[in-house]
C-alpha cells in the first residue's frame, strides 16, 4: 500500500497543483474528494500553463486514472468546458472516472449562491458564486440530485422538476430574483448526461481495488485547512472538508488506508476574501510579495492578501491533519528581502497564545509575535538540491521545521516541474 494525501496547510492557494502534478508522475491513481470547480490548480509544464478546476491534476499523465470522488459537487457544464480545453491542448481525457454518488450543481444553485451573497451586504463571505454552498446544502438537507439520478432520465426529470419548483419559490419569494427555466435546465442536463456517461462509475470500488493491489494513489486536496467548514476560520470557509480526514468520507476509503499526509505551505502566508489575518502586511511589503508571487486567484483573479509566515496557524494544520511532512512552495519569492519574519506566537492583551483560536473575534484582536531572520539575495531558481540553497534560506527552512515539528521534504524554487527540490521520497 502506498497512499499519499496532499492538503493545503494554510488558506488555500499554496501551490498544491505543482506538488500534485509532480507526484502524479509516480501515481497510478489521483483522487479529488471535496469541493468543486471553485478550486483551482495551476500547473506549468515547459512553457505551457494548465489551469485545472474540477479535473484531478493527474490528467496530464496518460497512464494515470483520475477519480472525481463522491465528496465533490459536480458542475457538468464546467466539467465539459474543462475537458474541451484540455483536449484542445492535446491532453487525453479518457482516464477520468466520476463517482455515481457525486452531487450535481444546477443553475438554481448558482442563482441562489449569487443572490444570497448579495443579500449579506457588508457581511459577504466571498463565495465564488459557482453554486458550491447551495449544492452542499441540498446534500445535507437530503434533497440533492446525484450523478446516478442524472443517468436515469425518468428519475432525473421527476427529481429535477420538484427541485426547480421549490428553488424558484426561494429565488422569487425570498430573494426577489428571476426564477430559472425548468424545461431549459432539463434539456441541457440530459445532454450533459449523454456527454459524461462514459466517465461515470462506482469509484469506491476502483479506489479500494487500487489500494488493495498496492498501487500508488495520490489524494489531491483543494482549498486549504483554514477553509474547512468545521475547523477553519468560520464563516469565511468553504462548504466541505479540505483536510486529510475529508478524504475518508469524500473518496469512500477507510482512515487506515492513508499513509503519508503532505501539508503544502507557502514560504509566506496569503488569503483571499474577508476575515482576520494576523500576519497580513497591508502595505508596500505586502504589495511586493503579491507582485513577486503573482498572488491573484486562479478562479477569481482576485488579489490575495499577503503577509509573513504564520507558524501558529501551520502548527494547528499539522495537528488536525496529522501531517507527516511539509512541501514549501514559492521560496524564491522571498529572495531579495533583507529581513524575513516568522510569526511564532500571538499576543492577546497580556497573554501569549500558542494555539490557533476558534473565535474570529479573538483572532482579530491577536497581534503577531515575530522572530526576524536574515534574508538572502542569491538567485535560487536554478538550485537542484538543499545544499545548493543560500545559507540563510536553509536556516529559514530549518527554523520552520523546528517550529512546526514536521520535516520539509519538498522545496519549490520556481513554477516549473524541474524547479523542485526533493529532500526525501514521498511515495514508498
Amino acid at each position: 500500500m502506498s497512499t499519499v494525501v496532499i492538503v493545503g496547510a494554510q488558506w488555500g492557494d499554496e501551490g498544491k497543483g505543482k506538488v500534485i502534478d509532480y507526484l502524479a508522475g509516480e501515481a497510478e491513481v489521483v483522487v479529488r474528494a471535496q469541493g468543486g470547480n471553485n478550486a483551482g490548480h495551476t500547473v506549468v509544464v515547459g512553457d505551457t500553463k494548465y489551469a485545472l478546476h474540477l479535473i484531478p491534476s493527474g490528467i496530464l499523465y496518460p497512464q494515470t486514472i483520475n477519480i472525481i470522488g463522491n465528496g465533490v459537487v459536480f458542475d457538468p457544464e464546467g466539467f465539459i468546458k474543462e475537458i474541451e480545453k484540455l483536449e484542445a491542448q492535446g491532453i487525453k481525457t479518457d482516464n477520468i472516472k466520476i463517482s455515481d454518488r457525486t452531487h450535481v450543481i444546477f443553475p438554481y444553485h448558482k442563482r441562489i449562491d449569487e443572490l444570497a451573497e448579495a443579500s449579506r451586504g457588508e457581511g459577504m463571505i466571498g463565495t465564488t458564486k459557482k453554486g458550491i454552498g447551495p449544492c452542499y446544502m441540498d446534500k445535507v438537507e437530503r434533497s440533492g440530485i446525484r450523478i446516478c439520478d442524472l443517468m436515469d432520465k425518468e428519475v432525473f426529470i421527476e427529481k429535477a422538476t420538484k427541485q426547480i419548483e421549490q428553488k424558484n419559490i426561494i429565488i422569487e419569494k425570498i430573494y426577489g430574483g428571476e426564477k430559472v427555466d425548468r424545461d431549459e435546465i432539463i434539456e441541457s442536463y440530459l445532454g450533459y448526461a449523454d456527454r459524461i456517461r462514459k466517465y461515470v462509475d462506482d469509484t469506491t470500488v476502483i479506489l479500494y481495488d487500487a489500494v488493495a493491489a498496492g498501487k500508488k494513489v495520490l489524494f489531491e486536496g483543494a482549498q486549504g485547512t483554514l477553509l474547512d467548514v468545521d475547523l477553519g476560520t468560520y464563516p469565511y470557509v468553504t462548504s466541505s472538508h479540505p483536510i486529510s480526514g475529508g478524504f475518508t468520507v469524500g473518496a469512500g476509503i477507510g482512515p487506515n488506508m492513508i499513509e503519508e499526509v503532505v501539508g503544502v505551505i507557502k514560504a509566506y502566508t496569503t488569503r483571499v476574501g474577508k476575515g482576520p489575518f494576523v500576519t497580513e502586511q497591508d502595505n508596500e511589503l505586502g504589495d511586493r510579495i503579491r507582485i513577486a508571487g503573482n498572488e491573484y486567484g486562479t478562479v477569481t483573479r482576485r488579489p490575495r492578501r499577503c503577509g509573513w509566515f504564520d507558524a501558529v496557524m501551520v502548527k494547528y494544520a499539522a495537528r488536525i491533519n496529522g501531517l507527516t511532512c511539509l512541501s514549501m512552495m514559492l521560496l524564491d519569492v522571498l529572495t531579495g528581502f533583507e529581513k524575513i519574519a516568522i510569526c511564532t506566537g500571538y499576543k492577546l492583551g497580556d497573554r501569549v497564545i500558542e494555539h490557533f483560536p476558534a473565535s474570529l473575534e479573538t483572532l482579530a484582536k491577536c497581534e503577531p509575535i515575530y522572530e526576524e531572520m536574515e534574508g538572502w539575495k542569491e538567485d535560487i531558481t536554478g538550485c537542484t538540491s538543499y545544499e545548493e540553497l543560500p545559507e540563510n534560506a536553509r536556516k529559514y527552512i530549518d527554523r520552520i521545521e523546528a517550529l512546526i515539528g514536521v520535516p520539509v521534504k519538498i522545496i519549490s524554487v520556481g513554477p516549473k516541474r524541474t524547479q523542485t527540490i526533493i529532500r526525501d521520497k514521498i511515495f514508498r
